[in-house]
């Protein structure tokens, strides 16, 4: 590939492909992560990051810098390391081209392994819930960057639709007292004598007591540039439609004013007009005189 006036050109196809598939896209890519080790660790970070929610795409472990994100087409990463300072300490990263748009320092006050938990484990890769439980999630601007940080390392691969014995693995995450609690559980269907089953929790590991450290955060305009989506995928705004809190879908029909003479109705035999001419007020009262009525 040759490089003219800041722009890369391939020599080859093999390389036109390449560059292909790093160019923008309506649809982005799943988002990879890198996991890296610092050069000075504890167990506790050691094992936290072999630990960490199987939803992550684990690549090598590597060295953090800006070319091996865009080497290895990676928006997300994590850093542990351990010092006298910060002890246990994680870095919860993300890139927006290729640059650091946002980090978060977590320090791990109490950490319980995968392997402490002696049952069944969700398989690797399944799509977790997330629970996000604490009104800090919602009120502090740190904790708000927080949570959309962690929905893009948890969330897993998109997909259109998901079977109910498929959601069973639930991340709850918790904002307490200027703490983090992290939770792992897997939900078990039990016979409930009728047709919804009745479920259970069932915690599966790992478990982390977080404390926010230092932070970087993205100045608002850049924010917003990272989130800008293409207006092809936005939905178009329908006219008379409307949705509810729960997703409901409500549509307003307008009609013409309708003529009720012209409506038709059941017909009955005691609503028949007669075919014969209407008759003058005489001949009925001869008539009723010469033929009485019936009496039963």
């Amino acid at each position: 590939m040759t490089q003219l006036d800041n722009v890369t050109r391939p020599k080859s196809q093999r390389s036109k492909r390449f560059l292909e598939g790093r160019a923008p896209k309506i649809a982005e890519n799943v988002k990879n992560a890198m996991i890296m080790k610092g050069g000075n660790t504890s167990e506790t970070i050691t094992n936290a990051l072999k630990d960490l929610p199987p939803t992550l795409t684990r690549p090598s472990l590597l060295c953090f810098q800006e070319f091996f994100s865009k080497k290895t087409d990676c928006s997300l990463f994590v850093f542990g390391s351990h010092n006298k300072k910060r002890p246990n300490n994680l870095i919860f990263g993300r890139l927006f081209d290729f640059h650091v748009l946002d980090m978060m320092e977590l320090g791990i006050e109490k950490y319980t392994g995968l392997m402490d938990f002696k049952n069944s484990k969700c398989p690797e890769g399944t799509k977790p819930m997330l629970v996000f439980a604490g009104d800090a999630f919602d009120v502090d601007h740190e904790l708000r960057r927080l949570k959309s940080l962690f929905i893009d390392f948890f969330r897993g691969m998109a997909v259109p639709a998901v079977r109910l014995a498929g959601l069973e693995h639930i991340l709850h995450i918790t904002a307490l007292e200027d703490k983090i609690y992290l939770r792992s559980y897997r939900s078990l269907l039990k016979k409930s004598g009728c047709r919804t089953p009745r479920i259970e929790l069932e915690e599966i590991g790992p478990a982390f007591d977080f404390v926010v450290r230092r932070t970087h955060m993205a100045s608002e305009d850049l924010y917003k540039t990272a989130h800008r989506q293409p207006k092809v995928l936005k939905a178009g705004k329908k006219k008379n439609i409307s949705h509810d809190v729960f997703g409901t879908k409500f549509g307003r029909l307008h009609m013409q004013k309708q003529d009720l003479g012209k409506l038709q109705t059941r017909k009955m035999k005691g609503l028949r007009k007669r075919r014969g001419p209407v008759p003058a007020e005489g001949e009925e009262t001869e008539a009723k005189n010469l033929y009485p009525s019936k009496v039963y």
